[in-house]
């Protein structure tokens, strides 16, 4: 029984995927983010955890190929990229070689079968890549956290705390982000003494970063958008001022402290909380949202998508309800007859490109459907 590999090693977790040939699923793995730029993990060995759990059990020995796609591995980053996989893929004792290559040519392959088409992803990171006879042919954005990534959930993520820290300040608005964003993230500030104002001495802001909750391990009792927290000091203006500046600038230092001490890929978690609260009615969130719904088009448009070919969406942000994900799709609606497809497995889609590299040609439909989960959809 001849086996592949496939490997979607993302900016906030990997996933793989053990198959036979004829697209039958015998193994999966699961390990942290694998994007040098905004995960800031070591990347050989992520995905030594992410081959290791797939295989568990298996014999190595019958894995034919492997294909193992990452986020951040085009230009300066594909020999990095390269290097970690082979060194990986080594230390588990499979066989050969493996193929690299993009996320984008694997989260393309998860979400159809068809060669040519537009992938517009809106995940940690953010970008529109067109296919032409299954390869890439342009990219439009997809720069990074820093750069670019316009419409992402870091880049909704930073918009957000920046808006938090223009409300504590006084250059922006009032918004129930801020309570959110404190909860999140379990922010604390020092106690003050009531007759100075002066911090009391014990204790930083913050020692560490708290770390956060896993996305599928939220308490289902505690509604974490519970925005019933007073700000602090009063919010009337004809309030003791100086409380009020003091408490708030407490907040905004350690809200500065503690997103400086988190990798970016970790701070796109906030993102759901914007989006449940732009639909909660949250004015600042809603114009986040609206935002990035409108760069995420524009970056649809700038690739150029081929008239009348498939449009796949992936990323956390586009494949979960909420207002981005709503208003990019009455988007696409005007802009082309294709009903999006989603890559939802794109682990799955790594291994039908691993069959198409041994093969010669496209893996089968039936079996590139039983990889990716397209026949279940």
């Amino acid at each position: 029984m001849d086996l592949v590999l496939g490997v979607d090693a993302g900016a906030t977790t990997t996933r793989s995927v053990l198959a036979t040939t004829d697209g039958h699923v015998i193994g999966r793995g699961r390990a942290g983010g694998a994007n040098l730029n905004s995960s800031g993990r070591d990347l050989a060995d992520t995905l030594r955890r992410a081959l290791g759990a797939a295989v568990a059990g298996a014999d190595p020995s019958m894995v034919r190929l492997g294909v193992l796609g990452a986020a951040g591995s085009a230009g300066a980053g594909r020999r990095v990229f390269g290097t970690a996989a082979v060194e990986a893929w080594r230390t588990m004792g499979l066989p050969g070689v493996p193929v690299t290559t993009t996320d984008l040519e694997v989260a393309f392959a998860a979400g159809t079968w068809e060669q040519q088409g537009t992938l517009l992803l809106s995940g940690t990171g953010a970008l529109a890549a067109r296919f032409e006879s299954g390869a890439l042919t342009h990219r439009c954005d997809g720069y990074g956290w820093l750069l670019g990534d316009e419409g992402s959930a870091v880049w909704i993520a930073l918009r957000a705390l920046r808006a938090c820290l223009a409300a504590l300040d006084g250059r922006g608005p009032e918004t129930a982000l801020l309570p959110a964003t404190r909860d999140l993230f379990a922010i604390t500030t020092p106690p003050r003494d009531p007759l100075t104002s002066a911090a009391a001495p014990p204790a930083p802001l913050i020692t560490t970063a708290a770390p956060l909750p896993p996305l599928d391990a939220a308490d289902p009792s505690r509604d974490p958008l519970d925005t019933d927290h007073a700000l602090p000091g009063p919010l009337d203006p004809a309030a003791a001022p100086g409380a009020v500046d003091a408490g708030r600038e407490d907040l905004a230092q350690a809200i500065l402290a503690d997103a400086f001490r988190r990798p970016p890929a970790e701070l796109g978690r906030l993102a759901p909380a914007v989006s449940a609260l732009a639909d909660r009615g949250d004015p600042v969130a809603r114009q986040i949202c609206a935002d990035a719904a409108a760069r995420l088009l524009h970056t649809f448009d700038s690739v150029g998508p081929p008239p009348k070919s498939a449009v796949v969406l992936a990323g956390s942000v586009l494949l979960s309800p909420g207002p981005v994900a709503r208003a990019v799709r009455e988007g696409l609606r005007r802009r082309t007859t294709t009903e999006p497809s989603e890559a939802r497995d794109g682990a799955g889609g790594a291994a039908a490109m691993a069959i198409a590299h041994l093969t010669g040609a496209p893996a089968p439909r039936a079996v590139h459907a039983r990889l990716t989960s397209q026949d279940q959809l």
